[in-house]
């Protein structure tokens, strides 16, 4: 008697919500190889059938289409203007925020915190979780100002106070290549000062990814990684065949069978009640272009560990269940940086700043700026 298919789920990186895809499978599922030729097989198909159909002869008019688009469009742009007036509205103490043009020419809603008195000694770039926002980073900027760190933080597309449809990512390598431009934009108006690039969760992936670049690793002393999103699996092996053909055909649909409960990421309960109380987080289902994003850049990520050269911090809770602390581990062992440490955190969960001990973790990380700072200031000096 055949042993019961075990279907994993798939989780939306640092949304922490379930994503029970494919949850009717039973027994009877038919072999992976065996329906991954068959899907890659329609998918073929359904390409080649679009690029040979005449042009006059395609189902939806141009008139009809464009309407569609205009229509999405304009949906968009209530969408992050009502989440702009939220995110400016936002308490934010001491800081201050401002908009940049990011790559595509999208308004990217951004953040800055910086030391009251004293010489600013860095300055890090926090690049947010999936679905959530810079603005929730404000207490660890207080953290990292008492000690003369300038911080400023980005809002992805889609998120935030920032441009497009909440929740959707078009594309990550975007979100990369908007980290490089935000960074080189802090940069220049901060001659001389070091910086540091942040990224928690999917973020996380997208600072690890944009420093694969020489030109973004040459402009910054580090990043920190914090449950970095490394090695994400989807719900079954047929959802990765198909994923490529529905976020082309369907990005945008979100799947309603999401467990919007989901797993916890913090054991702070005031920290979980923010998160999810918070208007800008959003908590809506996955959206399948941005599902297949993920799975894309971990793919990427886990196949590249060995040219990782940037000198970098992991931290990890062994508890997390929305990312895998054993992959945190596997890109220190694996990783060709010469400067690199990791900190794991025993029996703590995904969102590692919004722990109880989050002071704690703070200054880990603020403590790894200085050292590699004195390092990097002999090198600079010899």
């Amino acid at each position: 008697m055949e042993a019961p298919v075990q279907i994993e789920e798939l989780t939306s990186g640092a949304s922490n919500r379930i994503i029970p895809l494919f949850k009717k499978l039973r027994r009877s599922t038919p072999s992976y190889h065996s329906l991954q030729r068959l899907l890659i097989f329609i998918q073929s198909f359904f390409l080649w059938f679009l690029l040979l159909l005449p042009r006059n002869k395609l189902p939806n008019s141009p008139s009809k289409s464009s309407k569609r688009k205009f229509a999405f469009k304009r949906r968009d742009e209530a969408d992050s203007m009502r989440r702009r007036a939220l995110a400016e509205e936002l308490e934010m103490g001491f800081g201050s925020s401002f908009v940049f043009v990011g790559s595509r020419m999208n308004a990217l809603f951004c953040r800055s915190w910086v030391p009251i008195c004293g010489e600013m000694r860095g300055i890090l770039i926090i690049i947010h979780g999936l679905n959530e926002h810079s603005g929730r980073y404000a207490h660890f900027a207080r953290q990292l100002t008492s000690r003369n760190f300038g911080v400023y933080g980005m809002d992805w597309i889609g998120h935030g106070g920032s441009d497009g449809l909440h929740g959707y990512v078009p594309s990550l390598d975007h979100v990369v290549a908007d980290t490089g431009a935000f960074l080189e934009k802090i940069k220049s108006e901060n001659p001389g000062i070091p910086c540091f690039l942040y990224g928690h969760s999917t973020g996380g992936a997208v600072v690890l990814k944009a420093a694969s670049y020489p030109d973004i690793e040459n402009m910054v002393e580090g990043v920190v990684l914090t449950s970095p999103a490394l090695r994400v699996k989807p719900a079954h092996p047929v959802v990765g065949a198909v994923a490529p053909l529905f976020s082309l055909v369907v990005p945008r649909l979100q799947f309603k069978g999401a467990n919007k409960r989901g797993i916890p990421v913090s054991r702070d309960p005031a920290a979980l009640v923010a998160k999810y109380s918070d208007p800008l987080v959003y908590t809506g289902p996955i959206r399948v272009r941005t599902g297949h994003e993920i799975l894309r850049i971990s793919a990427f990520l886990m196949r590249n560990m060995k040219s990782v050269t940037v000198p970098f911090l992991v931290l990890h809770g062994t508890a997390d269940k929305v990312t895998d602390p054993l992959a945190s581990q596997d890109l220190y062992y694996e990783a060709a940086s010469e400067f690199k440490d990791i900190k794991l955190y025993d029996g703590f969960l995904h969102d590692l700043l919004f722990e109880p001990e989050r002071e704690e973790i703070g200054e880990d990380i603020i403590n790894w700026m200085e050292k590699r700072l004195c390092v990097g200031g002999n090198s600079r000096n010899g």
